[in-house]
């Protein structure tokens, strides 16, 4: 899975991308200090897991992972090359999902480059370049369709679709937001476009929020236009979560006991871009490896398996497949087992997030 993180400079991006990847991007008071996007890539932590490795006495564990990539602060005109805003923008066309991070605190030692805090402008600039962004891309490819279907009616589809982006880019409504039949949903997804891509936001705040979570005129600014867009909201404070990461697992939870939090930012967005996308897990394990895999919501088993390998799905015969709330009642697989709580499904099995599954195969 890959989030792009965005949002206008200074926000607070760079920060929260350092508290989750501890990359240590650089994290500067001036704008466009992220030039090329940052890459981290993060372990998704999942209890599941470790009972596993804990069971099985595996010899390594190996959890799911997030990409991160921290694109550089857009500006007003990025559409068009303000501030190196086309290069950055190409960047966010690679991911699957869009974190926007919101500025919801003040502080006179971290220049806006608006000149002010005002969620719902700095939300309303960057969602207009991404729709100019992917405006210009449209545009040029319904030029050239327009050519080619002369001779080539199968594009006639293909025109309709570009057709109706266009129209609606135009009245600067994003693409997430149009209906689609099966068919325009397939092409869709192969122009990549960034306002097609769901969007999750962050509302950066400050220690104080955290500490007396309460009224805040600006969170309320980025609740509200979420709710317009059916978008979730998670409220994260930038320093807070950069200060966790440096802490060792038994510090991190002592922390965020003395803080009232049950769980990071970063464990928070993990599970909220899960929920966003329909991913869920599964699993495998044994005395070599427990391992997560990750999967859409509504994957049959075949195509669960060629996760692991496509040689599995070519030559799937059969999955076992027990459920993990079934061995922890038990404790182990085989008590499972002899419980009669280990399936045997086939090419039709839909998977359930928690299975633990053995892939028969022949090849």
């Amino acid at each position: 899975m890959k989030l792009g993180i965005v949002g206008l400079p200074n926000v607070g991006k760079s920060t929260l991308f350092n508290a989750i990847t501890s990359a240590g991007a650089e994290s500067a008071n001036y704008p466009f200090c992220t030039i090329e996007p940052n890459v981290g890539v993060v372990e998704v932590p999942d209890k599941r897991l470790d009972f596993l490795t804990k069971m099985s006495n595996s010899g390594k564990t190996v959890p799911a992972v997030i990409e991160f990539f921290d694109i550089a602060g857009l500006v007003k005109g990025a559409s068009k090359g303000e501030g190196l805003g086309n290069k950055f923008l190409s960047h966010i066309r690679e991911v699957e999902a869009v974190v926007h991070v919101v500025r919801c605190f003040e502080d006179e030692n971290v220049i806006h480059v608006e000149s002010s805090v005002d969620p719902k402008r700095d939300i309303e600039i960057i969602e207009l370049e991404l729709v100019l962004a992917d405006l210009e891309v449209m545009t040029k490819r319904l030029e050239r369709l327009t050519k080619l279907v002369k001779n080539d009616k199968s594009l006639q589809t293909e025109l309709e679709l570009v057709q109706k982006l266009v129209s609606a880019l135009e009245n600067e409504k994003q693409a997430r937001f149009l209906d689609y039949t099966d068919e325009e949903l397939k092409l869709l997804k192969t122009f990549n476009l960034i306002t097609a891509k769901p969007v999750l936001y962050v509302a950066n705040v400050d220690e104080d929020y955290i500490a007396n979570p309460g009224a805040n005129k600006y969170v309320d600014e980025v609740k509200n236009h979420a709710a317009q867009d059916n978008s979730e909201v998670i409220i994260i404070c930038g320093k807070i979560e950069e200060e966790i990461s440096t802490l060792e697992d038994d510090e991190k939870i002592e922390f965020l006991h003395e803080m009232g939090l049950e769980e990071s930012g970063l464990d928070k967005l993990i599970r909220v871009s899960y929920h966003l996308l329909g991913l869920i897990s599964f699993f495998t394990t044994g005395p070599m490896e427990s391992k997560a895999w990750t999967i859409v919501k509504g994957t049959k088993a075949p195509q669960a398996a060629g996760k692991i390998h496509t040689d599995i799905e070519r030559g799937f015969i059969r999955a076992e497949v027990t459920s993990y709330n079934d061995v922890v009642e038990c404790g182990t697989m085989n008590a499972a087992k002899e419980k009669g709580l280990m399936r045997l499904e086939g090419k039709e099995y839909v998977m359930e997030d928690g299975d633990i599954v053995l892939f028969r195969f022949n090849v």
